[in-house]
């Protein structure tokens, strides 16, 4: 228990740490596109994932939920964003026999097709291209210290390029989940982004950490149907509060359809998704998932995933 007490006080703590005083500076944090959001089914629900995270994508929600995958499992997903740029990610998560817990290993590719250099003496191009994006690898680790209480952490490896320009930084998720029991209640909080910094052209910038926390609960399950709820609070360091709430319904584990709302955010809106699960042997399942999420004047985004335990 004094571990645990301790895990808990150490992410409590953590925004005042990394905040301190002042107010939060929206717009001068550099990283932005970490905080696109992966997982049809996690957007689906509006991004209402933290108190829930109990697949491989938990890596990027929630490390603390890693440890609900209990076999093996390999997730790909796809995010055609604005801009014409797009993000791809994916995760291998397992068990291993010799430690306790659950491994993962992640990797997410931000970028953009290559674009005409132009200047203020050629704006119809230069005749060259440059191209940009973002490439992290990540390892993540999670276990269980009681038969209630999970963490997890997830070390990042980020490589950011720009043209000819090039930096490289290293960013630490801490999260925990510790479940209730009552209707499956769950409560999860996660810090992001810790200790993440990089120089363009002299000039330094942070990371935008974030921390957040969640509850999630089976309004109604039986043998053929499940209804989960979900809520979440985010308080980044860049930008105002914010809220989101979801909610997933499956039928017979196989068909799945997903609704949530973004509050508070500048342009996510109305999510919806779904998905549906493929039994492919005794113990393996292949199970794809689609997500649209309203980005007011830029439209709709849209995200695809694909997932296989064995």
């Amino acid at each position: 228990m004094k571990r645990i007490a301790m895990l808990t006080a150490i992410l409590l703590a953590a925004p005042s740490l990394v905040y301190g005083a002042g107010f939060a500076k929206v717009g001068t944090f550099g990283g932005q596109e970490l905080k696109i959001g992966v997982s049809a089914r996690a957007t689906g629900m509006g991004s209402a994932f933290v108190g829930l995270a109990d697949d491989a994508s938990a890596v990027f929600w929630n490390p603390g939920g890693l440890v609900n995958v209990t076999g093996n499992e390999v997730t790909l997903n796809h995010v055609v964003w604005a801009a014409d740029t797009k993000l791809s990610t994916a995760v291998m998560a397992f068990s291993p026999r010799s430690i306790p817990g659950t491994l993962a290993i992640s990797l997410r590719s931000y970028w953009m097709d290559p674009q005409l250099e132009r200047t203020a003496y050629l704006p119809e191009g230069t005749g060259r291209t440059f191209d940009a994006g973002t490439t992290s690898i990540g390892l993540s680790y999670s276990k269980f210290f009681t038969d209630k209480f999970s963490a997890g952490l997830t070390m990042n490896y980020l490589h950011m390029g720009l043209a000819e320009t090039a930096v490289n930084t290293g960013a630490l998720d801490f999260g925990i989940m510790y479940r209730i029991g009552i209707r499956d209640l769950k409560l999860g909080m996660v810090i992001q982004n810790l200790g993440g910094k990089f120089t363009f052209d002299e000039r330094e910038s942070k990371l935008p950490v974030a921390f957040k926390v969640g509850v999630s609960a089976n309004a109604m399950k039986s043998a053929s149907q499940r209804l989960t709820g979900a809520i979440e609070f985010q308080h980044p360091s860049d930008n105002l509060e914010r809220a989101n709430v979801g909610m997933e319904y499956a039928l017979q584990n196989q068909f799945f359809a997903r609704a949530g709302y973004h509050i508070n955010y500048d342009t996510d809106g109305l999510a919806f998704g779904f998905g549906a699960a493929l039994p492919t042997g005794a113990k393996t399942k292949l199970q794809a998932d689609y997500s649209a999420v309203d980005m007011s004047a830029l439209g709709y985004v849209h995200r695809f995933s694909l997932s296989v335990t064995y």
